[in-house]
């Protein structure tokens, strides 16, 4: 049996690929979280001292480890960079001429 697949190329956004609504915005989550996700680990916490740490149950530090998106809005993930001592800068500008639309972006900073 010969079936023949057709592959597409994907954008930078998964979720822009599957028809998310606000792609953009689901990816910043994302994004956060598992920036969240790896100062935990550096820091080498276990769910419960993070649960300390960022005042929330160990229940939900273990939906933030695991990427449940739903569970976190962007406030609370920066109250919990917060927590973290990380600093949460938010930058409004026009769109560039050659940007086609506005869009949302997150830029993380290099180190953790």
């Amino acid at each position: 049996m010969n079936i023949k697949e057709k592959i597409h190329r994907g954008s930078s956004n998964v979720f822009a690929d599957i028809g998310v609504a606000h792609p953009e915005r689901v990816m910043a989550r994302a994004e956060i979280m598992l920036r969240i996700s790896e100062i935990i680990k550096e820091r080498g916490l276990t769910q419960k001292q993070a649960s300390g740490v960022l005042g929330i149950p160990q229940s939900k530090v273990s939906c933030l480890m695991n990427g449940k998106l739903s569970m976190f809005s962007l406030d609370h993930l920066f109250e919990l960079l917060n927590a973290l001592d990380r600093d949460v800068e938010i930058i409004i500008r026009h769109k560039t001429k050659e940007e086609k639309t506005a869009a949302t972006h997150v830029m993380l900073a290099t180190s953790i």
